[in-house]
């Protein structure tokens, strides 16, 4: 017979190697999957999934981003704008003739650049998070009609067009990019000693001053990493949209804090894991796509996508009240 110490053993190891909160949140993806199938046949097969994961290809970028910076206690809500304006310069650049390498280079540079412009206004003017990027959000938004006067760019650049549709080994090159982007940046999060500066900056900001840290160079670095994703994930959009659309990407930044809550990270900062988020995404992603196959009127889906976060900041809230 197993003693009570034994017992005690053994759920310490199941935390410590297989973590309680991350299985919650597993067992919460299968059980949506179980239902979705249950209510559609057309849900748990081989090409639905791929498309779910190619859906997932934008959000799960820009939650790459937003993930470092709700660790270090900061948010941006400008990615969907980003990812916007990003899929109109690409096609832009496009059309003058640019090549498909360089056009991405300058398209994530550009991003980068909004995101230290953000880390400015942060650091610099000493203005919330929220409210500059909400500002800089809208900027750029109107930016992306006004050099497209307002109409879709289209693309004729095949090999462009090959970023969004092409596949290597039968996986879409956008699905090779996002599992690169999280295998890179979760090595980054968890092995670097930026990572760490990251959850010391965002959980206590008066031992990372003490420690030596420069934390506006840490927020600076994580809105940057953000804005740079969310161009990217704007320009593999607009190759799988053949045109860049100043209205593509509206609600992106809610989707990626939606995701990032869900998957664990505290929004008081200092607290999660990248592994939480990719959880995170597929759940959004897969609930997205299976309210689509049951032909729930898009009005709805708006509904269920925000209750979906109202539920995701509410368990955030029973966690740190446990955790306090």
């Amino acid at each position: 017979m197993k003693t009570d110490e034994q017992k005690i053993d053994k759920k310490v190891l199941i935390k410590k190697y297989v973590g309680s909160d991350k299985m919650g949140l597993i067992f919460a993806l299968i059980v949506m999957v179980i239902i979705f199938t249950i209510l559609s046949p057309y849900y748990f097969t081989s090409k639905n999934f791929m498309n779910v994961l190619v859906a997932s290809s934008l959000i799960g970028l820009a939650a790459i981003g937003q993930s470092y910076l709700v660790i270090c206690g900061q948010i941006d809500l400008s990615p969907g704008a980003v990812a916007g304006f990003s899929g109109v310069l690409a096609a832009m650049l496009l059309q003058r003739g640019i090549g498909t390498v360089l056009t991405l280079i300058i398209v994530v540079f550009v991003g980068i650049f909004i995101g230290f412009i953000n880390s400015l206004i942060v650091n610099k003017l000493k203005i919330a998070p929220f409210i500059a990027t909400l500002a800089t959000m809208q900027a750029i938004r109107g930016l992306a009609y006004i050099i497209c006067d307002g109409k879709p760019i289209y693309i004729q650049n095949k090999s462009y067009l090959g970023i969004g549709k092409d596949r290597i080994l039968g996986i879409p090159i956008p699905v090779i990019i996002l599992i690169l982007a999280f295998a890179v940046f979760i090595i980054i999060l968890s092995k670097t000693r930026f990572g760490r500066n990251l959850y010391i900056v965002g959980g206590n900001p008066v031992a990372a001053r003490l420690a030596g840290i420069n934390s506006n160079r840490v927020i600076a670095k994580a809105f940057m990493i953000t804005s740079g994703l969310s161009a990217l994930g704007g320009a593999i959009l607009a190759s799988r949209m053949n045109s860049g659309q100043p209205s593509s990407c509206e609600g992106l930044e809610m989707s990626a804090v939606t995701a990032v809550v869900l998957g664990g990270i505290a929004f008081t900062g200092g607290i999660g894991t990248l592994g939480g988020t990719v959880i995170g995404v597929l759940i959004l992603q897969g609930f997205n796509n299976g309210l689509l196959i049951m032909n729930v009127p898009q009005f709805w889906q708006y509904v269920a996508s925000g209750l979906l976060l109202v539920a995701a900041l509410s368990f955030d809230y029973i966690r740190s009240k446990k955790r306090a």
